[in-house]
This record gives structure tokens, C-alpha cells and sequence, in this order.
């Protein structure tokens, strides 16, 4: 599947050493969640939202431990608006029942403003994680479940305090990436169980698939939601992504990174451009703090349909994982 033209490595360049707006959005009295936030992206999205005088802003960590030393972070150099907050809240995406357990306890909130769905890994050999390979775990399963679980409070949220709340998935230029080729297996997610595949592709399928959702849960939300749905790319950053990728592999990505990265703080400056984007980023894909095409193969027919299986399959899951949740969306 993947064709990448000259085109596409000028457009990375221009993108990549583009200047980024520096976020300036009000958020006094929001609340927002953050995945993934102790580390990288997420973690410097975490301290935008402090800086912007959000009311209450949700750390969504794997390792609570971690969580507070970046709280402490942050507190210490951004100190949040009187009477703000800053928690730190459990997440292993690794884990089902760590999934639903965050969203019951965050279903409950008086509000939610923001859902920044971040926090993704990129495994460089293969390890399980309830009965999938890890990055489609983490990166695509339960970062659907939670977006479909917590659709109603973002929903309620835009009815009772007259806003626009934001859903907004991370995803990656990677994508272009993408071979894909479980696309022509007859279940396309179950091509990502125990001894299948190759874990060469796996994380730019991965963010694929993450496009590919965003622009699916939008279209089917839109008819009775007033919430923006969209994905992000933030560029090529420095950031602990690589931390499981093959230790031989490192030196070259350093390498990489050392000439061409971004710092995490202007990454961030994506992530918090989609938290903020208008109604024509919804279903959208967003580049560099603008709305911009995906790659060519998820606007074609093939990617059409291979979306809407994508989609379908991924329904069928969460529906298994916890009954009558897909009666949110």
C-alpha cells in the first residue's frame, strides 16, 4: 500500500520547519484529560493546559509514580490558576480492566472539555497484551474504548456548559508509512493476534488505523454530537517513543532525530491546535496546526472500505470488552 512520492518528503520538510503558533485558548474552568501525560507530548500538552488556566487538568498515566513527578513538574514551573487542579488518575492501556475502570471514575466528571487521546507505544518485538500484539492494544483498542465510553459525558458536557468539547487522537505522519496488508485477510484485526504478522509495519498500521477511526467515529457521531472528533500528527519529535524499539535500531533514529526532530514543546503546539480546531476539523486530519489530507490510500475507495471494516470490527470488540457501550456512540 505504501507510495510515497518526492512530493511527500518536501511537504515533511516544509511541515517539519514550519513555525508553530504558540496555543493561546482560554481554557478557564475547563477540565481536561491528558493520555499519556508524565512523559514527551503529552506531558508538555499537560503544561499548555495548566499555563492556559484550565480549572482541572487529568493526568492519565500508566505509572502513578511517574504521574506525580510530573505533576510536581509542572506545579513547579507552571503554577496552575487559583483554585485549579492538577490530578493524577491511573491508565494502563495495556489492561481492559484498567481502561474501564479510569472511565467509569472519569464518566463521572461535572464536565469534560477535552479528551486528548495521546499516549501510544512502538514495540520493536512482539509481546501480548490481552490477546493482541501490544501496539494495536494500546494504540488502536483501548484508545477506541475509551473514546467511545466517554462520548456521553463530552456530550453532555457541550449541552450544559454551552461549549464545543474536543476529542482528539494522536496520530502520525507514519501512516504514510503503512503497508498494511491484513487489509486483505477476511478479519483484519485478528491478523494482529499471537503469531501472526510482522512487527516491521506494525506501528505505522497502527496509525493508520488511529486515522482511520477518528475519521469513522466522526461521521457516525456527527448526526448527534456536538463534539469535535478529529487526529493530529505532530511532526517528528524528540520523545521516548523509541524506548522499545531493537537496541541497534537506536543509534540510526537518534541520528534522525538529532537533525530533523522537533522539541516535545512544539510538538505539543499540534496536539493543542486539534484540541482547539473548529467544526471543520471534525473527522479531519491535522499537520503541522492545519488541516491537511491523510495519505492518498485512506481517501481511496479501498481505504474507504478498509476504514468502515476497521471500524465495524473495532465495534465488535468493545462490545465484548463491556456490553451496550456501543449505544453511546
Amino acid at each position: 500500500m505504501a507510495s510515497i512520492s518526492p512530493k511527500f518528503f518536501l511537504n515533511f520538510l516544509v511541515y517539519q520547519f514550519s513555525s508553530l503558533p504558540v496555543p493561546k485558548k482560554d481554557y478557564n474552568g475547563h477540565t481536561v484529560i491528558v493520555t499519556g501525560a508524565n512523559v514527551g507530548l503529552g506531558f508538555e500538552a499537560a503544561r499548555h493546559f495548566v499555563r492556559l488556566g484550565a480549572a482541572r487538568v487529568i493526568l492519565a498515566c500508566r505509572s502513578t509514580e511517574k504521574g506525580e513527578a510530573a505533576k510536581q513538574d509542572i506545579e513547579k514551573t507552571t503554577p496552575p490558576a487559583p483554585g485549579a487542579v492538577i490530578e493524577v488518575w491511573p491508565l494502563d492501556l495495556c489492561s481492559f480492566e484498567s481502561v474501564k475502570e479510569f472511565c467509569r471514575r472519569a464518566a463521572k466528571l461535572d464536565r469534560l472539555d477535552v479528551l486528548l487521546e495521546n499516549a501510544g507505544v512502538a514495540m520493536g518485538t512482539f509481546t501480548e497484551a490481552e490477546g493482541y500484539e501490544t501496539t494495536i492494544t494500546v494504540n488502536v483498542i483501548s484508545t477506541f474504548l475509551i473514546a467511545v465510553w466517554l462520548l456521553p459525558t463530552l456530550r453532555r458536557t457541550a449541552a450544559q456548559f454551552n461549549v464545543t468539547p474536543h476529542l482528539t487522537i494522536v496520530a502520525s505522519e507514519a501512516h504514510n508509512f503503512a503497508r498494511f496488508p491484513e487489509r486483505h485477510a477476511p478479519q483484519i484485526l485478528e491478523e494482529f493476534r499471537p503469531g501472526k504478522g510482522s512487527m516491521f509495519d506494525r506501528y505505522n498500521t497502527s496509525k493508520l488505523l488511529d486515522v482511520f477511526m477518528a475519521r469513522e467515529l466522526a461521521e457516525r457521531a456527527s448526526s448527534s454530537s456536538s463534539v469535535v472528533i478529529n487526529s493530529t500528527n505532530p511532526g517528528l519529535c524528540w520523545s521516548e517513543l523509541s524506548r522499545n524499539t531493537p537496541y541497534f535500531i537506536r543509534p540510526l533514529l537518534k541520528g534522525g532525530l538529532y537533525l530533523l526532530a522537533r522539541s516535545t514543546e512544539v510538538g505539543s503546539r499540534c496536539l493543542m491546535a486539534a484540541a482547539d480546531a473548529g467544526p471543520e476539523s471534525h473527522g479531519k486530519y491535522i499537520d503541522s496546526c492545519q488541516v491537511s489530507p491523510p495519505n492518498w490510500f485512506v481517501l481511496s475507495d479501498d481505504g474507504v472500505r478498509a476504514q468502515r471494516r476497521v471500524y465495524a470490527e473495532l465495534l465488535e470488540i468493545v462490545e465484548g470488552i463491556e456490553p451496550g457501550i456501543t449505544k453511546n456512540i
